[in-house]
């Protein structure tokens, strides 16, 4: 594991710390791999239930790509920034998206380019006041990715997604809870202890459920009717047959607070 990137465990939550508060938790090489790899097996670990996502520091969450080493392996003809794409963002968008369980980013400041759209594909955005979101990649010449053209219409609707994307203007945590972007907004030193908080709840939670919930979601957003319905049917009996149901059938039927083990 690179030192650059953290992974704690409390319980059945993992927390997972980009590590790099000198260079804004910017994602160089290294970086990108252990994020991917760790993510990756996170997503297959039954003994965690919820994922936390945040930065070092107080300055930023992620400001996406390291430029520093882009621009040297651009001006060195090294092809690695013309896969980096495929081999490490659409990797780490896809872990986030559709890991089984949920995921919080607990955005701790500055959310660029990536990193913003890292942020977009979590379950939950819990912002600290002093967090930014910027779509920065038209202000390089570029177009989006990390899943942000996926994420972002389906957060905020078509039209805010265009102008966010396009005029790749700074939006603070206050209006991006304004326009549903976020789900929570922290005083900045009760950040880690509110997303912390979201995640042991969730983590305490029926994970399969949770889990079979982002597949409904995520597959209904590009099917018809018919189509999403059938799913839910079958995803239905998946959870129907798990014993966190049954266990909460039984709770229920005893008057009681029902308690779930993720299976």
């Amino acid at each position: 594991m690179s030192e650059s990137v953290r992974v704690d465990r409390n319980g059945a939550v993992a927390t997972v710390t980009l590590d790099r508060p000198q260079a804004m938790n910017a994602l160089d090489n290294s970086t990108k791999v252990d994020l991917r790899d760790r993510l990756h097996e996170l997503g297959a670990d039954g003994s965690v239930r919820a994922v936390v996502l945040t930065g070092a520091g107080d300055r930023a969450f992620c400001t996406g790509q390291d430029l520093k080493e882009h621009i040297a392996l651009l001006q060195a003809d090294d092809p690695a920034p013309l896969s980096t794409v495929a081999e490490h963002y659409n990797p780490i968008v896809l872990a986030i998206a559709t890991m089984p369980k949920p995921v919080i980013a607990a955005v701790n400041g500055m959310a660029a380019g990536a990193g913003a759209s890292l942020a977009f594909a979590a379950d939950f955005r819990v912002a600290a006041s002093r967090a930014v979101f910027l779509l920065a990649f038209a202000r390089i010449g570029l177009s989006v990715d990390t899943g942000s053209s996926w994420t972002l219409p389906r957060l905020i609707g078509h039209a805010k997604a265009t102008e966010l994307a396009m005029l790749a203007e700074p939006i603070s945590a206050q209006d991006a809870l304004a326009i549903g972007l976020v789900t929570e907004v922290a005083p900045d030193e009760e950040l880690a202890a509110r997303a912390a908080a979201l995640a042991q709840r969730l983590a305490a939670g029926p994970t399969i459920a949770y889990g079979a919930i982002k597949a409904a979601l995520h597959f209904s957003a590009g099917v018809d009717l018919s189509t999403a319905l059938t799913r839910e049917g079958e995803l239905m009996a998946t959870t129907g047959a798990s014993q966190d149901h049954k266990d909460a059938v039984a709770a229920f039927v005893g008057k009681e607070k029902a308690t779930f083990h993720g299976r």
